[in-house]
């Protein structure tokens, strides 16, 4: 699952379902879908400013690029992913 992370004050839904339904997932954790036809959209950690979405239920997902890849030591060896510069790195 590739997912991209938004500030949830910074994301607006503006398909026609509206914003997704949500279920609890985890003691900590939920998970929105589409109200319409059920498709996995987002992650919310309990406390968390950011929610995690698909990348691809974006309208423009091409336009997003991965500065981040969880579990890589556990990946399939054919699975590569070229990192983009991390915005938020200040160093």
């Amino acid at each position: 699952m590739a997912w991209v992370g938004f500030r949830m004050d910074a994301l607006k839904w503006t398909g026609p379902a509206g914003e997704p339904a949500y279920f609890s997932t985890w003691p900590t954790q939920r998970r929105g879908s589409c109200r319409r036809c059920r498709t996995q959209l987002t992650s919310v950690a309990d406390g968390s400013d950011l929610i995690m979405v698909t990348i691809f239920s974006l309208d423009r997902a091409a336009e997003v690029a991965p500065v981040g890849h969880s579990y890589r030591e556990e990946a399939a060896p054919w699975w590569a992913v070229t990192l983009a510069p991390d915005p938020e790195d200040r160093s």
